[in-house]
């Protein structure tokens, strides 16, 4: 591809500039030139909750508008807040390698989840996140909170004992030391496609489409590809309590298998399901498919259901949907 000033649209938040600058300097090392070019989206300025306001898909419509009227040339997306089904005219070229999916406790005095006590209260506007901590019946508040990485983590000491947050998030940030616990997925399954990013161009751009194809991990892509058919087969959105984690594992033999777990629950801790299966990384689709039918099998579509927000809302003082596990900042 002929060397060429690429307009990179990007949410303005400090977390997706920085994640999209993360992409800008691959591309500026293979000999282009990358222009950042700031989009705001409703999820940045609408205080509803996320189901009120277009659901799952409302931080990146105004990046693929964007992309579709020929304002910028390629998009950067956290993957968990991009819908399952695809955008015509529109291909995701390249998923980079992925941070680490897991998510992260920051609570006051370094505790870990299981020393907060008893009637404390943890932060969270995620839930999925709020369902597994429900469900681990440590005697908790699970507190609906509203902010991006910095307000959030702002409330801990205040409000809240701690705050649940992504661990992909703090890292890019360059935050990590902030985190008090890497929660082990055990406890607490990320959400489908947490940790890695969706670089989006145009279909027709041909030239772009095959320079991001250099971009691309191919075992991340197979691990969220498998975590987002899970979603997708569910028909739950961003806002569902549905978290899964997909890994790549070596067999003796030196064939690869991807390794899915995933949960379905309630915010109220009343249900709990967790589920696996293994497949051929070859057929990631297909691996999440078959699991999300075994979660449909054993009730899983009751949680699924627009899901109750965990107790009352703190607003931490930024626009942002309450409920969802994608915000403003991105990977939180």
């Amino acid at each position: 591809m002929t060397a060429r000033t690429l307009r990179l649209g990007t949410r303005r938040s400090a977390l997706a500039t920085t994640q999209s600058e993360h992409v800008a300097e691959r591309l500026r090392v293979l000999g282009h030139d990358v222009e950042l070019v700031e989009i705001v989206t409703e999820g940045d300025t609408n205080r509803g909750p996320l189901a009120q306001i277009g659901g799952t898909g409302v931080f990146a419509a105004a990046l693929r508008n964007a992309l579709l009227a020929g304002e910028v040339d390629l998009a950067v997306h956290s993957l968990k807040d991009l819908p399952v089904a695809p955008q015509p005219g529109l291909v995701v070229a390249a998923v980079p390698p992925r941070e680490d999916p897991r998510d992260v406790l920051v609570a006051r005095d370094g505790l870990t989840l299981g020393e907060i006590p008893a009637g404390g209260v943890i932060g969270t506007g995620s839930p999925r996140r709020a369902a597994q901590l429900e469900a681990l019946g440590l005697g908790v508040e699970v507190r609906a909170i509203r902010g991006n990485v910095g307000t959030r983590i702002g409330l801990v000491g205040d409000s809240c004992d701690g705050v649940v947050l992504a661990r992909a998030g703090l890292a890019r940030l360059g935050r990590l030391d902030e985190a008090t616990e890497v929660l082990d997925p055990l406890q607490m399954l990320p959400a489908p496609g947490q940790g890695a990013l969706a670089v989006e161009c145009r279909t027709d751009d041909t030239d772009l489409v095959e320079l991001l194809r250099g971009l691309d991990d191919a075992d991340t892509r197979a691990a969220v590809t498998a975590e987002r058919a899970l979603l997708g087969e569910l028909e739950a959105g961003c806002s569902a309590p549905v978290g899964a984690l997909a890994e790549i594992v070596e067999e003796e033999d030196g064939s690869l298998l991807i390794s899915l777990r995933g949960f379905v629950g309630s915010t109220d801790g009343a249900l709990e399901l967790r589920r696996s299966a293994v497949g051929p990384i070859e057929q990631p689709e297909r691996l999440g498919a078959e699991l999300a039918q075994v979660f449909l099998d054993d009730g899983a579509a009751d949680a699924i259901a627009p899901p109750r927000q965990p107790g009352p809302a703190v607003d931490a003082g930024h626009p942002q949907p309450a409920g969802p596990d994608s915000t403003p900042e991105g990977e939180q």
